[in-house]
């Protein structure tokens, strides 16, 4: 090739390499289709500080029905990152113990009703049918209402409240990582359920069945499911156990089963209850054990052996997205809008990337 027609070919490179650049340049969006200008559309409707209680500034309130266990920590922090964000005034309540109180989240949800500073409202409903007078009087005073964490499918006004979580169905992740475990392993015998049913935690119930079901269709898929007796309790929402001595309660159950090669919790109670009793038996290298949420107690489990896995919900967003959507209803008039924050399984392969920021 000669030296000009060399030079020719590079400047033919050089302007075809820089032709998308000018075509993206030249594709700038500078104002909407309709018109108007997006630096000017992009600002907060500057009544918005003035919605319902008129005093200047917008408060949320969200209420947990458990604040007391540590699983609500990042939810908290989502909501505080996003009311920051938004400079709205956030107001943190919850049940104070560390197991599921409905009865104390709807005294604090009561309370907190009245109060005329509250501009929006977010809480968790883990009790289906229990929340419509507080979805009726939020309404009445035109209060609007996202809930969070557990799912409400028959709660007033469902289709025009928005709703962040995980959907139950996700479960199933870790009773297939469950029948996984058990295969891997060789080992036949019975796969436990535990749960405390008497609680009446519908979502919780239900993530019982869904892992349930997942880890009996991984074992039939495989062939195996004659090795195994694989019990959910009659109704398979959960095996019974004792919600006010959970520990011992587990390991009585696994005791008198005598042939216990798995099992799983549906939430971060019963979780870290079969964390302490799988470590109080010495069977962490004989049971496969599963579980819900990303506490410090299922992390350190997981760590030290006495828990093979546990499903994470992002807490984070649970807290994070109710306050941006309230935001949006108020500020734009968005509809509700859901969520599902989905499920991440953590195991000792992977522990170490959880929490970083407070996140899981």
């Amino acid at each position: 090739m000669s030296r000009r027609l060399l030079i020719s070919a590079i400047v033919g490179a050089a302007c075809a390499f820089a032709a998308p650049a000018w075509a993206q340049t030249s594709g700038t969006i500078g104002k909407a289709v309709g018109g108007y200008n997006f630096d000017e559309a992009a600002k907060p409707n500057p009544d918005t500080p003035n919605f319902h209680s008129k005093d200047g500034k917008l408060t949320f309130a969200i209420v947990t029905h458990t604040a007391g266990n540590g699983f609500f920590d990042p939810t908290y922090v989502g909501a505080k990152a996003a009311a920051d964000m938004l400079g709205v005034n956030l107001i943190m309540l919850g049940s104070e113990a560390p197991v599921d109180d409905i009865p104390r989240e709807l005294e604090i949800l009561n309370q907190i009703i009245q109060d005329p500073t509250i501009d929006g409202l977010i809480m968790t409903t883990p009790q289906s049918g229990a929340y419509d007078d507080i979805v009726k009087k939020a309404w009445e005073l035109g209060i609007p209402v996202a809930t969070t964490n557990s799912f409400d499918p028959v709660i007033l006004n469902r289709n025009a409240i928005s709703h962040t979580g995980q959907h139950a169905q996700a479960a199933a992740i870790g009773g297939e990582a469950l029948a996984d475990c058990v295969m891997k392993a060789g080992t036949k015998g019975t796969i436990i359920f535990p749960n405390t049913t008497t609680l009446g935690n519908v979502e919780v119930n239900s993530r019982i069945t869904s892992a349930f079901q997942a880890t009996v269709a991984k074992l039939k898929a495989a062939g195996k499911l004659a090795d195994y007796k694989v019990d959910a309790g009659p109704e398979n929402i959960g095996i019974d156990v004792d919600a006010n001595n959970i520990v011992s309660s587990i390991v009585s159950l696994i005791e008198s089963r005598g042939d216990v090669v798995g099992v799983m919790g549906a939430n971060g109670f019963v979780t870290p209850a079969i964390a302490d009793a799988v470590g109080q038996l010495k069977i962490g290298d004989k049971v496969c054990s599963y579980g819900f949420d990303l506490g410090p107690k299922q992390l350190e489990a997981i760590r030290n052996g006495n828990l093979d896995g546990a499903l994470g919900q992002q807490p984070f967003l649970q807290g994070y997205w109710p306050v941006m959507m309230l935001y949006l209803q108020i500020d734009r008039g968005v509809a509700a809008a859901d969520l599902d924050t989905k499920a991440q399984l953590i195991t000792k392969a992977n522990v170490d990337t959880v929490g970083k920021r407070f996140e899981n």
